[in-house]
């Protein structure tokens, strides 16, 4: 039987003997959240808001880094390609789980390359329509579409975004065909939207429940697993008989694969405690955004299962944004 070399071993005990030290003086300087987008956006609100608290907590500053390019990719590819000894932390979102397989050649893999943290929020979209279209329900919506395979457009800020993908497995799991239309932003989007050259699409619940109440917009379904409190009387797109359309966008922390299970258990023990504080809460309400925590397992969990059904729905759909 062959034994292991003595400098192997020695060098696995330092490694082991590293990371222990490393648990037990984190934190010790600067932490940084990168946001892979730019400022404004719901990455950038929840990190901006997360971040003095955890410093509060941490006693250490935290700060945020606005890292935007290729869809989130070259943020997220910093964070992956940073040491991980918890100082460097990744704003992330399902977008990243959609992006990296959007485009060729991305230098990192989101579920092999990154640690969860946390979870931090959602973000629920509606499925609206316009009034001029006569489509008053989800079911008015899938019959015209099936009829008149084609005819019935839908728009989003771009190729690739949620509001994109969102349509995409509706369209999938519906079995209909729609022309979708790419916008370079929200603003020409909902523009159209609304001025019916666009006939439907998926707004964020805030945003369209607004137009709604106006009789602006139609309300068809909301595309997560229970009805939200911002348009309760609105169903849910499984409610209505569409299995398999959970299309919430969520907001998460991550950090460089191999961090220490110490330091991240401590990063998820406070950032748990920062999204339950109600003016936190309050805060990302006021932006769209619905406030949450996990554990690293079921955030993990989480990123496994979306990495591979946003996967299934760009290559059936031939999706790419090169």
């Amino acid at each position: 039987m062959k034994t292991t070399p003595l400098r192997f071993v020695l060098a696995g005990v330092l490694a082991l003997f590293s990371l222990g030290a490393q648990a037990q003086t984190w934190p010790g300087q600067t932490i940084k959240i990168v946001v892979p987008f730019t400022p404004g956006t719901g990455m950038d609100t929840i990190a901006r808001t997360v971040a003095p608290k955890l410093s509060e907590r941490l006693g250490q500053p935290v700060i945020v880094q606005n890292t935007p390019g290729a869809s989130g990719n070259i943020g997220a590819d910093n964070v992956a390609k940073s040491t991980p000894d918890g100082y460097t932390v990744l704003m992330g979102a399902n977008t990243m789980l959609m992006a990296s397989q959007l485009y060729k050649n991305v230098p990192f893999n989101p579920v092999a390359d990154f640690s969860s943290v946390s979870m931090a929020a959602y973000g629920t979209l509606m499925l609206v329509a316009n009034p001029k279209t006569g489509i008053k329900s989800m079911d008015d919506l899938v019959k015209q579409a099936k009829a008149r395979p084609g005819f019935i457009n839908f728009g989003s800020p771009g190729i690739g975004t949620p509001h994109h993908m969102a349509m995409e497995l509706f369209k999938t799991q519906a079995q209909v065909f729609m022309l979708h239309v790419p916008y370079r932003g929200t603003a020409g989007y909902v523009q159209d939207l609304l001025g019916g050259e666009l006939m439907v699409g998926f707004l964020p619940v805030h945003v369209a429940q607004g137009f709604v109440s106006t009789g602006r917009l139609t309300a068809l379904a909301v595309g997560s697993p229970k009805r939200h409190p911002v348009a309760p009387t609105v169903a849910t797109i499984d409610e209505l008989g569409l299995k398999g359309v959970n299309v919430d966008m969520w907001y998460a922390f991550f950090v460089p694969d191999k961090t220490s299970s110490p330091v991240v258990n401590r990063l998820n023990s406070e950032i748990t405690a920062i999204m339950n504080l109600p003016e936190v809460k309050s805060v990302l309400s006021k932006a769209g955004l619905d406030s949450t925590s996990s554990t690293p397992a079921e955030l993990a969990t989480v990123v496994t299962r979306d990495y591979q059904r946003w996967g299934a729905v760009i290559k059936r759909n031939a999706i790419s944004a090169e």
